[in-house]
């Protein structure tokens, strides 16, 4: 019986391989060379791709003209637009706003009727896409072009900044919210799988290996920091993670918080990837089944995010604890 690898949030499987040795009518025997490619690159580390949406900001027009003049570092770095033009130098940001004629959408969409709401729409939306280090800047950009012009081309509005100012090479896009037809962009959990997909698949045309593949499918069952936090955590400045440091020690918070629902994902992706590594043992395809079998087997295991962060600061006894990622 074939096993599905699922995502117990959506019900969808996490990694679309599962439709294999499904036998009936209109059905695959055998998989495709798109699924045995997904398969290779995700059992061999190929780097993985990262689209990210900025939420903190961006609800009114002073927060994303702040944005924007942060992006081009004070006139410094060009914003390039999806009209092709390269804005540089200080007050760039203004006129790029009016030229979206943001403050007329907001105008627009200003009334009791939204800003009685907890959340009012938002101008605009903030994405970062992301790359390891080592990975051509250049490349980055040219793929994440080549998806905007995609994915908005002739409908909403966007700029974008490449930035290498860390080892990681990254962009980041600001995409106006509502469409030249009128039509507002809702970025839901399916968005951005598809988004990563697909900018994987851009990077991959231009010659840089790039994978997209859900993070329970590698065997990193815990969700990601959030930017904020993970940026103080790097500086050695997160509050948030020395006051839940500090919990643990004392007892206040559970360190197996959750590890239940962990473990059943575990088990799922286990036996996804077994069910694949079979599969792929029977078409004849030995090594690659070695190699998914090797892989499900190298899989870190199964810890929460506080036990993480207590491991963390017991490898880092030494140092204090407001240093716990140091």
């Amino acid at each position: 019986m074939s096993r599905r690898l699922i995502d117990f949030a959506s019900g969808k499987p996490l990694l679309d391989i599962a439709s294999y040795a499904r036998r009936g009518p209109g059905r695959r025997d055998r998989l495709s060379q798109g699924e045995i490619e997904l398969i290779e690159r995700t059992v061999r580390r190929t780097p993985e791709v990262m689209v990210k949406v900025l939420s903190r900001g961006g609800q009114d027009l002073k927060s994303v003209a702040r944005h924007l003049a942060y992006l081009n570092r004070g006139g410094d770095v060009e914003i390039e637009t999806d009209d092709g033009q390269r804005l540089s130098g200080k007050g760039v940001e203004k006129e790029l706003l009016d030229d979206w004629d943001l403050d007329l959408e907001q105008r627009r969409t200003g009334g009791t009727e939204y800003w009685s709401r907890r959340n009012p729409p938002k101008p605009v939306h903030k994405l970062m896409f992301s790359m390891p280090a080592g990975t051509p800047p250049n490349r980055v950009l040219s793929a994440v072009k080549n998806f905007a012009r995609e994915e908005f081309g002739l409908k909403h509005r966007y700029a974008m900044v490449l930035h290498t100012d860390e080892p990681h090479p990254h962009v980041h896009m600001v995409v106006k919210a509502v469409s030249e037809q009128g039509e507002r962009l809702n970025i839901r959990k399916a968005t951005l799988r598809e988004w990563r997909r697909e900018f994987a698949r851009h990077l991959r045309a231009l010659g840089i290996p790039a994978n997209a593949t859900e993070r329970a499918v590698r065997g990193q069952v815990t969700p990601p920091t959030l930017d904020g936090i993970y940026r103080a955590a790097c500086r050695g400045e997160s509050a948030f993670l020395r006051d839940r440091l500090l919990a643990l020690t004392k007892g206040n918070v559970g360190a197996r918080l959750g590890v239940a629902r962990l473990s059943d994902t575990r088990h799922a992706v286990a036996d996804g990837w077994t069910a694949v590594a079979d599969h792929l043992a029977q078409e004849g395809r030995v090594g690659l089944s070695l190699l998914a079998r090797s892989f499900l087997h190298e899989m870190a295991p199964v810890a929460t995010q506080n036990e993480q962060l207590l491991a963390r600061r017991q490898a880092t006894s030494a140092r204090t604890i407001g240093d716990p990622f140091r």
